[in-house]
């Protein structure tokens, strides 16, 4: 339980409904920030505006998946008012105090380590990002399917990079019949899409197994699927870009050659908010859970 644990969550989406649930099932005191056009009410959450008092007995902040901007403005879905994250805000939190969201720039970076305030980034966390990558094959399968005249079963899909999204979406690529080539950089890598039944071959080969791809799907966040390999696909190809912006694309060419590219990061946010949402909900709940267990001990 997280009764007598202080957190204040500041913005977000409908992901961000699951987490307050589920604070407030464990008996937290959860104050709320940037909330005002919120319709769903949860007992005991107090709504208030975005101040620096509000972190002063704070033992955690919760910030959207997305951190803050450059600027440290903070996305809220569910207010019209702006809401940035300042020293002001930081510099008057205690020292138990952890950040916490999924991504963070290095405007939160900078801003945690000059006030010594914990940061965790929940995507960085092999657990959160495997259980994400479901949602996200899931999504980038709708893409799919909505952008093309064909089956996946039977289609000619690649997947470039198998790490957590990766793996997850050539399996499920597979399960439904699609031929799946598997771009990898790694000799461990290789061995291990061998034994799955995949194709696999090294990225520096991208190009030359470009010519009959019905569908490419990009987990890589660097520029990969270049002009060159953009020269030797098909024109009824598609590709979906799964890595973070600004992928790993070059989305100018892929329109100056009329082959549809998408940029779709952050799938389980957009098709499905509510599982996105217990996935962090759960792990966000057990770092506190751990951390004032942690505590309790060392008192």
């Amino acid at each position: 339980m997280l009764t007598g644990i202080q957190v204040v969550l500041a913005g977000g989406d409908a992901r961000q409904l699951e987490v307050i649930r589920r604070l407030t099932e464990l008996d937290a005191s959860v104050t709320l920030v940037g909330f005002d056009r919120l319709d769903t009410s949860f007992n005991g959450v107090v709504k208030a505006e975005w101040a620096p008092e509000l972190m002063r007995h704070a033992d955690a902040l919760v910030l959207p998946v997305v951190g803050t901007d450059d600027d440290g403005i903070i996305s809220a879905l569910f207010t019209d008012l702006e809401l940035k994250l300042t020293d002001a805000h930081l510099s008057i939190a205690p020292k138990k105090c952890k950040v916490i969201t999924g991504m963070a720039n290095s405007y939160l970076k900078t801003l945690c380590a000059k006030h010594e305030l914990e940061l965790v980034e929940l995507f960085e966390r092999d657990d959160v990002a495997i259980y994400n990558s479901i949602p996200t094959a899931e999504g980038a399968l709708m893409m799919a399917i909505q952008n093309t005249d064909i089956t996946i079963h039977g289609s000619n899909c690649m997947v470039l990079g198998l790490g957590r999204t990766g793996f997850t979406m050539a399996r499920t690529l597979q399960a439904l019949g699609a031929n799946v080539k598997a771009g990898v950089r790694r000799d461990e890598s290789y061995a291990r899409a061998y034994e799955m039944g995949f194709f696999p071959f090294y990225m520096p080969d991208l190009a030359r197994y470009a010519g009959n791809i019905d569908l490419i799907f990009n987990t890589i966040p660097t520029m990969i699927v270049t002009a060159q390999v953009i020269a030797q696909l098909p024109l009824r190809a598609c590709i979906i870009d799964l890595a973070s912006k600004p992928g790993g694309t070059d989305f100018r060419f892929a329109e100056k050659r009329g082959i549809k590219a998408l940029l779709a990061p952050g799938l389980p946010g957009i098709v499905a908010p509510r599982t996105a949402g217990r996935i962090i909900a759960n792990c966000l709940t057990q770092i506190i859970m751990d951390d004032t267990q942690l505590r309790g001990n060392q008192v």
